[in-house]
């Protein structure tokens, strides 16, 4: 599977559960079932190498603005929403956190920003076809710490001045 496949896969879920992260999972999860195991871990492999690129400082502080405030589990669930928004969703809130304002449609943070269940899919359909646990994806981890200069969230001043744009739409 190449990233373009990819990519369509995310973004055939996301239309067919209307922007939904929850159902967006379970029709993601029914079409990676449909692939051979080999697929499914190709699947994964581009999920899981855009999930630890999306740990940094700044996407964290967009995440925290979004959602009014975000722990770490929090962003780990922002990191699996992220992908699921898409191609352009994704690589414009890598390049530039602040995009945001500019990419998102409406955002309720009641439902979005949580995609913690699009994290598991191709888990759980690698299982159900083989019966076995997905083995390593040979992925490099994350580093421990997010990437770029950490972010004082408590500060409503910083986060205004980082987020500008996010901070007028969505806290402003």
């Amino acid at each position: 599977m190449d990233e373009t496949e990819f990519w369509e896969l995310v973004d055939a879920a996301r239309e067919a559960a209307d922007g939904d992260p929850e159902e967006q999972a379970d029709v993601l999860t029914d079409r990676l079932l449909r692939l051979d195991p080999d697929s499914v871990l190709d699947f994964a492999r581009h999920f899981e190498s855009r999930y630890n690129r999306a740990y940094t400082w700044d996407l964290w502080g967009a995440a925290w603005v979004l959602l009014d405030g975000a722990s770490d589990d929090a962003f780990d669930f922002f990191r699996c929403w992220l992908i699921g928004q898409g191609r352009d969703v994704f690589e414009g809130a890598v390049h530039g956190p602040d995009s945001l304002a500019d990419l998102l449609g409406e955002f309720d943070e009641e439902i979005d920003g949580d995609g913690e269940e699009l994290g598991f899919a191709a888990d759980e359909a690698y299982e159900q076809l083989t019966g076995t646990v997905a083995p390593d994806l040979g992925i490099p981890a994350p580093p421990a710490e997010p990437e770029g200069a950490p972010i004082d969230f408590e500060s409503e001043r910083a986060l205004a001045e980082r987020y500008p744009r996010l901070w007028d739409r969505f806290r402003g």
